[in-house]
């Protein structure tokens, strides 16, 4: 830690008389970055120095930066021949200053700092960014619920106020990160990762050496970026590891999470960028490599980013109200009754939004907590919260605390793009807030469709479905239950993506207030389909074969026995149907890479699930050909 360097811009400092004082006081400060996030989620980062920033500061604050949109992920949209997109600054939010503890500038002997700032990207005019599409979703949320608000005033009947008495709707988001954290180049076995799991040897120990040191540093620099940092703990991953004849700890494999206090959304999904840069750079001065894929390990537990959100009542006396605590003997009020319902039945829709990838969905298979299926809880009775683990959407509570109650979405990961996902729930959201206020539905009425059986036909929700759940989706249910009550959930990118077409009827809640209209939405998908390919065959595929080629025979036919044999040639079967063509078969690689060339999706997919089957079966075949063999 460095002392008087400045780390947050608050947005009341945001303006030029401020910004020049600040970068006068703080000539380490060397760079201006304009961040806007694209559509996947990527953000810019584009390093502008502070003289020329200074030259032209009414440009950079009050107008629009020209950049190529070809950079960015915009299909559809910043095209080759229309690719020039403007960078609008963002004065609503905290702007942060990003330092490189490894560049200290020669004149201060302080490391060299950038001021990132907050951004939206324009496209001929239109907003086209992610975060923009979060600003719009929100101002469309408050607009029509205060609107319900005015039409419908019984409805603020069970908070004891009036329209008149609203000064605002102040939505409320948390995310939280988990990581894997490893020594660079080394690799645990994953029998060895999945044991330590089952036991729980890792979840909630100690953190010791250049873990210990990074978690610490990691915590106390969140601070410094007034992102109240809440906990930092073990999870369930890891094995123990090794120490070196000097006393370092190597071969180093654990599973962490880190907290830090909610914000309004926008800036909560800000914070959560500036989290993992804190935290992915901490570690790796450290000597530690740290990945926020959402299942790096085959397995093995992956990492989620459980997304809380919140909508509060700001009234003009100053107080708050929770809009989704119960008022009478309930779980919850009319308006969070209908907040869960709308994101439950559009969920379909949103699915894509929040898993996006081939790692994301790897990560949501039966067990392992993955919440898979389309299911809330809300508890046995409304005295007793929900602990269950393995819904969709869970209810927290805390009945000493009402501006507690919020929701949490389990499925989402560390890369998720939040401003999207955040978006999306609440135009979900409004959706069903829209339908319990104008048909004038009480909390009893709207608990009852909730809880309904599947083939009960109700008002709201769909007829051949159920939501609710208190109990083990996965223990108490098997797999054609879950399938029946809650839907069948995607298995691959492409499943996902086609929710699109299956239930395009349901993407009208997108588009309500021209949030995220037709172009938009194509865009999303063509750069969701690009980066799905481009992974299969650019990492997916490549991997696999290089793990393939290393499963070689490693018995001696002298010594062999005919389980040795039988093992080798069904391993060795596995290989070449996955890998060798033949002038009268191709291999399963290469019908994959038919089928993407002559994009036929469908087919991509059926395929890359047939892959991953089998490669499965091959590590399990293989792992039980080495326990065979006494002499390796």
């Amino acid at each position: 830690m460095y002392k008087d360097l400045v780390y947050v811009i608050p947005k009341e400092k945001c303006s030029e008389e401020s910004l020049k004082k600040i970068l006068a006081e703080h000539p380490e400060i060397k760079f201006v970055s304009l961040v806007g996030i694209d559509l996947s989620g990527n953000d810019t980062d584009e390093k502008i120095p502070v003289k020329l920033f200074l030259e032209d500061i009414n440009t950079f604050l009050n107008g629009a930066v020209q950049t190529d949109g070809s950079s960015v992920v915009l299909p559809g949209i910043a095209s080759l021949n229309n690719a020039k997109v403007d960078i609008v600054a963002d004065h609503e939010v905290n702007w942060f200053v990003d330092y490189n503890y490894e560049f200290i500038d020669p004149f201060t002997n302080k490391p060299v700092g950038t001021l990132r700032i907050p951004s939206f990207l324009f496209h001929e005019g239109r907003a086209v960014d992610s975060r923009y599409i979060l600003k719009n979703s929100i101002r469309h949320f408050k607009n029509t619920l205060l609107d319900l608000f005015k039409k419908y005033p019984g409805s603020l009947a069970a908070y004891g106020i009036k329209y008149e008495d609203i000064d605002d709707l102040v939505p409320t988001s948390a995310t939280e990160l988990e990581f894997w954290v490893k020594t660079p180049d080394e690799k645990a076995v994953v029998e060895e990762l999945s044991t330590s799991q089952v036991l729980q040897e890792q979840y909630w120990t100690r953190t010791k050496g250049a873990v210990r040191t990074a978690m610490e540093q990691s915590l106390l620099l969140m601070e410094e970026y007034d992102l109240e940092p809440e906990m930092g703990h073990k999870e369930v991953g890891g094995v123990k590891a090794k120490m070196d004849e000097s006393g370092r700890l190597t071969h180093i494999m654990e599973q962490l999470e880190i907290d830090w206090k909610y914000s309004t959304s926008i800036q909560a999904a800000d914070n959560e960028l500036l989290a993992r840069t804190i935290i992915k750079e901490t570690f790796r001065r450290n000597g530690l490599d740290v990945t926020f894929q959402a299942k790096p390990i085959d397995g093995v537990a992956g990492s989620g980013e459980h997304t809380h959100i919140g909508m509060a009542i700001k009234l003009k006396n100053g107080k708050r109200i929770n809009l989704f605590t119960a008022t009478k003997e309930h779980y919850l009020s009319v308006i969070g009754y209908a907040s869960v319902m709308g994101v439950l039945k559009n969920y379909e829709v949103i699915n894509p939004f929040v898993s996006a990838t081939n790692d994301s969905l790897r990560r949501l298979k039966p067990g392992f907590e993955a919440p898979v299926c389309i299911v809330t809880s809300l508890g046995h009775s409304v005295d007793m919260p929900s602990r269950n683990r393995t819904i969709l959407m869970g209810l927290i509570r805390d009945l000493e605390n009402p501006l507690a109650t919020r929701f949490e979405l389990r499925a989402p990961n560390p890369y998720t793009n939040t401003y999207l996902c955040l978006a999306t729930l609440y135009m979900a959201m409004i959706d069903g807030i829209t339908y319990a206020i104008t048909k004038e539905k009480d909390e009893d009425a709207l608990l009852d469709e909730l809880s309904k059986k599947p083939g009960k036909e109700t008002d709201y929700l769909e007829k051949d479905r159920a939501y609710r759940t208190e109990e083990d989706v996965f223990e108490d249910f098997n797999d054609e239950e879950r399938v029946k009550y809650f839907g069948k959930a995607p298995a691959t990118v492409y499943e996902n993506l086609s929710a699109f077409d299956k239930y395009s009827n349901k993407l009208k809640i997108f588009k309500a207030g021209d949030v995220l209209n037709d172009k938009l939405i194509e865009s999303f998908k063509l750069a969701v389909t690009k980066r799905w390919i481009t992974e299969i065959t650019g990492r997916i595929i490549p991997n696999y074969s290089d793990e393939i080629r290393s499963y070689k025979m490693l018995h001696s036919l002298d010594k062999a026995l005919d389980l040795d044999v039988s093992n080798w040639m069904a391993i060795n079967n596995i290989r070449y149907y996955l890998m060798k063509d033949t002038y009268t078969s191709k291999g399963l690689f290469t019908r994959i890479k038919e089928a993407i060339e002559a994009k036929d999706y469908s087919k991509v997919s059926m395929l890359q699930l047939e892959l991953d089957a089998k490669m499965k079966e091959l590590r399990e075949l293989y792992a039980s050909y080495k326990k065979n063999l006494l002499d390796i």
